[in-house]
């Protein structure tokens, strides 16, 4: 949990990142309309397998857009913190400016998961909501069942941010991994439809091994009052792993990284 003194620090890190990219307000209208294309791609692609009256098992083309939204959301998500902070880090490693920043009276995975932000990201976040709340319309959700959804949805982002921070910590032996980027977004990808659409081995690998099912179907399913019980908790202590994970897999690194200093 974040004390007075985190929060702080959040919004000064945020606060001054935001007056810097604002400085180029025209890359906002130009992050708005990619994010429309990818937006309209993805719907394009979903009515592909809807069109001729084929639905994946169990989901309707209104509960398959409450995937598609919270898939978008994630992405925007990543790219308005996970990215921009992923990158920070390879450059810090490379330059050897990490070690100002573990000298710093602070988490080093706090400063560097924090640090900076990207508001060209919340074209994606928007966009999602607003198929979230067409979809939610048309199946006749309120509000609880949006609420419902929070949870699962909060430990898929913490999931997905613990699952990031260890492919930036991998740096430390990998110098040069700027296609790691490329990594969290394949990895989200697989997220953009239900579970079931994929074969049953990949399902088994998209929820045992690679945790994407928890990211978007498991929410979708609280939101739609469809998901066991066993699967919440599940969710929950995943993130809850991953998360500690991702702290002591950091400290492991730190024991190989050689100061630029020394």
């Amino acid at each position: 949990m974040m004390g007075p003194r985190y929060l702080r620090v959040l919004g000064l890190f945020w606060g001054t990142a935001l007056a810097a990219e604002l400085e180029y307000r025209a890359n906002f209208v130009i992050a708005a309309l990619t994010s429309l294309g990818g937006l309209a791609g993805s719907l394009f692609g979903l009515f592909l397998f809807y069109r001729t009256g084929y639905q994946f098992q169990g989901w309707s083309w209104e509960q398959a857009l409450l995937v598609l939204g919270l898939f978008t959301l994630l992405q925007g998500f990543s790219a308005t913190v996970l990215i921009p902070n992923l990158n920070k880090i390879v450059t810090q490693v490379q330059q050897g400016t990490l070690d100002f920043v573990l000298l710093k009276p602070i988490s080093s995975q706090f400063w560097l998961s924090t640090r900076t932000v990207s508001p060209w990201g919340l074209p994606d976040v928007i966009f999602g909501l607003v198929v979230i709340g067409y979809g939610g319309h048309r199946l006749n959700l309120d509000w609880s069942n949006y609420l419902l959804a929070l949870p699962s949805l909060i430990f898929g982002a913490i999931s997905l941010y613990s699952l990031w921070f260890m492919l930036g910590a991998t740096s430390i032996w990998f110098v040069k991994i700027y296609n790691v980027t490329e990594v969290l977004r394949g990895l989200l990808e697989a997220g953009r439809f239900p579970v079931v659409a994929y074969p049953v081995g990949y399902r088994i690998f998209f929820t045992f091994v690679i945790p994407v099912a928890f990211l978007t179907t498991v929410p979708a399913e609280a939101m739609l009052g469809q998901a066991r019980l066993v699967w919440l908790l599940s969710s929950g202590l995943l993130a809850g792993i991953l998360l500690l994970a991702s702290h002591h897999f950091w400290r492991f690194a730190l024991r190989f990284y050689t100061s630029a200093s020394s």
